[in-house]
């Protein structure tokens, strides 16, 4: 199965207030993105050309299916335009976070930074969710891009688990033995959640593609 490389994209922002740019019909929205990033949607279809040319649709087009909440194409190998439609939503009303320590990135390189979260205590959030297909409703089901959220609630306890284990790890003065990388990862993690807490309601949007 295992691609080549993988990459990451993590967004800072609202959550719920994102979310909510789907089916809002604001037209206003797509005549913004339309007339500020139109050589960025052309580029995409150029890259994707093939695949709309069989009748796949256009960036445009996906992005007013997704703001105006349909009509979506039926068939499923078409279903990736909404996922990165989405992700556009995101890049325009979020800021992207620091990414390198994930992009590009090989393998279980995810899960292997969820375990040194783990090891610090912090289960609340895990990188591996920017896997998986959690567009929101109605979109249709799509495994790439993959999408995950970190909720403000889940970013708030992730934190608060951090810190019981430094308060464990300062009293016992031994630390679990993380690899460099790891760690480093790890940080920048922990890095997007304080950004996030900074801010009442936000959180983060990752998209691994």
């Amino acid at each position: 199965m295992g691609r080549m490389s993988s990459s990451l994209s993590v967004y800072l922002l609202d959550v719920a207030a994102t979310r909510a740019l789907v089916g809002s019909r604001d037209e206003q929205l797509l005549e913004v993105i339309r007339s500020n990033f139109g050589d960025e949607l052309e580029r995409d279809d150029e890259y994707f050309g093939r695949l709309i040319a069989d009748g796949a649709p256009t960036a445009y087009e996906a992005l007013c299916a997704v703001v105006n909440g349909g009509p979506f194409s039926e068939k499923k190998e078409h279903a990736f335009q909404y996922g990165y439609a989405y992700k556009r939503l995101c890049s325009l009303t979020g800021s992207f976070l620091d990414n390198s320590c994930f992009t590009p990135h090989r393998g279980s390189w995810l899960s292997i930074v969820d375990e040194g979260l783990a090891a610090l205590g912090v289960t609340a959030v895990s990188v591996e969710e920017f896997s998986y297909a959690d567009l929101p409703a109605p979109l249709p089901y799509t495994d790439v891009p993959g999408c995950g959220e970190w909720t403000p609630r889940g970013i708030a306890r992730a934190l608060e688990q951090f810190e019981e284990t430094k308060r464990a790890v300062d009293a016992s003065g031994e630390a679990p033995p993380l690899e460099p990388e790891v760690v480093e990862a790890v940080m920048q993690c922990l890095g997007w959640m304080r950004l996030a807490a900074a801010r009442p309601g936000f959180g983060v949007i990752g998209f691994r593609s």
